[in-house]
């Protein structure tokens, strides 16, 4: 019985292990084992050859998704260019084509500092710089260029204009009139009609005295203010050639006389400067003292917020408007080396004054009289005697006494020069501007003045323009003789 429970028992065991090694023999796998034994063989495969499918798996990824856009696909230089280009789209498309590869690169990108561009682009900000050029096709900037004469459109006669470098003997007003100083007389000379009227005779009243300046009211042109070699500042209405009033003040002659709306100021002899109020009776509001030698330049900023003074003490002060007799200026400019009679506001820019200094020191200086920093200085190898900026354009003209007697027109802010204006056998100590910015006369110890076309007006701006330049040939002669009668 027990022999055959065990026979039983290893029979069992048997037909089990037969029916597990067996492989049953079918004709089609299934779908499901075929697709798990192909990944099972797969997988073999990547760790025999040692290849990470999960490397695979991150460069594959560069496609990015049907939803997000692959930014390493897009050029975005060459998109941001097309829209700022006038060049069109094919021609882009065209350019791109035959360059090389630009995903590479970045516009506006050097490793080395930029190539200075071509031409004159100081205020041209829409240059491109590239690595690589887009095609043959460059992009050029249009310049627009103007003629400036080399010779004066006229030569008027000056007879005894005194050679001061320390006086302000013209000044021209808003209705194109012309204030001359000769000597005693002054003359206006009307540049629409080629008048010419004498307005004062200093010899009738004051004996030996002499004109030292001239300034004209702001607005209207109604009166002329004349500063005295004997310390005086005479008020003329030229519409009656009477004079309105006389304000003393100053031991000496007055150099200077500039106006601020109803405030006059004058610089002396004596190295003060004066505030005057010409509505009132007590004209006097303030005696700025700061300088040790005479006054010879003196210019309000075009707000009226500042006035600037230059001085034989090689020193520019800046004074603001408020400023009283017991006050000190805001700042002192002391880094010409000789008197400084030249100053100019820019009409371009807040708070950019313009100082040109003697023969010991020759140079143009920009200041930020915001806060007193010296911005730019230019050896011009000469004497500055007057600046005068051009109301339309960045540029700056210079008047130069010893030793080259020259007008020199420069490009702000690089200082490049445009052009040398020559003709005066003298220091061309004054200069004024026409209302319309056109015109510029030059007034120099050779007693003659002349008429440069040297600003121009802007395009596009083509206004009646009756300037210096367009007197008949009588006015000349006309000038001479009124200017010869004494």
């Amino acid at each position: 019985m027990t022999c055959s429970v065990v026979e039983y028992e290893n029979l069992f065991s048997t037909s089990l292990s037969d029916a597990n090694t067996a492989c049953p023999k079918t004709d089609v796998m299934p779908r499901w084992k075929r697709k798990q034994l192909e990944a099972s063989m797969t997988q073999t495969e990547n760790i025999q050859n040692k290849t990470s499918p999960v490397k695979k798996e991150k460069e594959g990824s560069a496609n990015g998704c049907r939803f997000i856009p692959n930014r390493a696909a897009m050029d975005m230089e060459k998109s941001s260019h097309a829209l700022r280009s006038s060049e069109s789209c094919s021609d882009l498309d065209s350019s791109s084509d035959s360059s090389t590869d630009q995903s590479s690169h970045r516009i506006l990108s050097f490793k080395d500092k930029a190539p200075a561009p071509k031409g004159d682009t100081v205020n041209n900000l829409k240059l491109l710089y590239s690595s690589s050029e887009f095609g043959s096709k460059k992009q050029s900037t249009k310049l627009v260029t103007r003629s400036i004469p080399s010779q004066p459109a006229r030569i008027l006669d000056a007879p005894d204009l005194r050679d001061d470098f320390y006086s302000n003997l013209i000044s021209w007003n808003d209705q194109n009139v012309l204030a001359v100083a000769l000597a005693q007389t002054v003359y206006l000379w009307n540049a629409s009609t080629g008048e010419i009227q004498e307005l004062c005779n200093l010899e009738e009243s004051v004996g030996d005295a002499y004109v030292s300046s001239v300034s004209w009211v702001q607005e209207g042109g109604a009166h002329l203010a004349v500063g005295t070699s004997t310390g005086t500042t005479q008020l003329w209405d030229v519409q009656s050639s009477k004079r309105v009033r006389s304000m003393g003040g100053h031991v000496g002659g007055v150099n200077a006389l500039c106006w601020n709306r109803h405030i006059l100021s004058s610089g002396g002899h004596d190295s003060f400067v004066i505030n005057h109020d010409v509505r009132i009776a007590q004209h006097k509001t303030a005696t700025l003292a700061h300088h040790t030698q005479q006054v010879c330049g003196l210019s309000w900023s075009p707000d009226g917020s500042m006035l600037a003074c230059g001085s034989n003490d090689n020193i520019v002060s800046l004074w603001d408007a408020s400023a009283s007799s017991t006050s000190r200026p805001r700042f002192s400019l002391n880094d010409h080396q000789a008197a400084v009679r030249a100053l100019a506001w820019s009409p371009h820019e807040r708070n950019l004054l313009a100082t040109g200094g003697g023969t010991a020191d020759r140079t143009i200086k920009f200041w930020n009289t915001q806060t007193g920093s010296l911005l730019n200085s230019i050896d011009t190898g000469s004497q500055v005697c007057a600046l005068q900026w051009n109301p339309h354009e960045k540029e700056i003209l210079s008047s130069h006494g010893f030793t080259s007697n020259k007008l020199s027109l420069w490009k702000y802010p690089t200082m490049a020069k445009i052009k040398d204006l020559e003709g005066h056998s003298a220091s061309p100590l004054h200069l004024a501007t026409s209302p319309d910015g056109c015109t510029v006369v030059s007034a120099s110890s050779d007693e003659t003045l002349r008429m440069w076309d040297v600003f121009a007006l802007p395009a596009g701006k083509n206004g009646s323009k009756r300037s210096g330049s367009e007197l008949g040939r009588s006015s000349r002669k006309q000038l001479k003789k009124t200017m010869h009668i004494r």
